[in-house]
């Protein structure tokens, strides 16, 4: 009865699919912290629990782009000595952690999607991204550029790829139709607007 139930509690992954996406940038080189997103066409997807932790490390918002579906707490400990004082002004989610130490009490959800600035009344040099999205479907490549998207349930999608200095127009969103157990691939080659001078 045990092998029963642990199998179906597990189909839902062994039967579902895998995007690989691979981006570069205009130099040709990988880039790293682009986001890719998986949109499905039908009903919303339910939101996934994950702990979500932005610290602030050596003066850094660590990691420096993060991604999270919309309805997702995030905590923003302090682990420097000195005190932080971190806010957004971004329109999907205004707030404010005024001078603090530790982990504040409570944590900021980030209930609609869109872009999100974050930095820090003290010290100028912090600068941060989340990206909500309104899909439970998402991957950050890293140094090599790559980013895998798994758990898929087979189904039309969506996929869209964002990165903090993504130059405008965006790539179109691309349509995607997978199949149960199928691993698929995008690549995508970007333009980026210039680095924001160090203050």
């Amino acid at each position: 009865m045990r092998f029963l139930l642990a199998t179906v509690l597990a189909s839902g992954t062994l039967h579902a699919a895998t995007l690989d996406v691979d981006v570069k940038g205009p130099d040709g080189k990988p880039l790293a912290d682009a986001i890719a997103y998986a949109v499905p066409k039908g009903p919303a997807p339910a939101l996934r629990k994950r702990e979500v932790n932005v610290q602030q490390v050596d003066k850094m918002f660590v990691p420096m782009v993060t991604v999270v579906q919309t309805g997702t707490p995030v905590n923003f400990p302090n682990r420097d000595p000195i005190r932080h004082h971190v806010y957004s002004f971004s329109a999907p989610k205004p707030f404010e952690l005024k001078l603090y130490a530790g982990t504040p009490m409570a944590p900021i959800v980030f209930d609609k999607p869109g872009e999100v600035v974050l930095g820090c009344n003290i010290h100028d040099q912090m600068l941060g991204f989340i990206l909500v999205v309104d899909t439970p479907y998402f991957a950050k490549s890293g140094a090599d550029g790559k980013a895998r998207i798994e758990a898929l349930p087979a189904g039309e999608y969506d996929v869209m790829l964002w990165h903090p200095q993504l130059a405008l127009p965006a790539p179109a969103a691309k349509p995607l139709k997978l199949r149960a157990d199928e691993t698929n691939a995008l690549s995508y080659a970007v333009t980026l607007r210039p680095s924001p001078p160090k203050r």
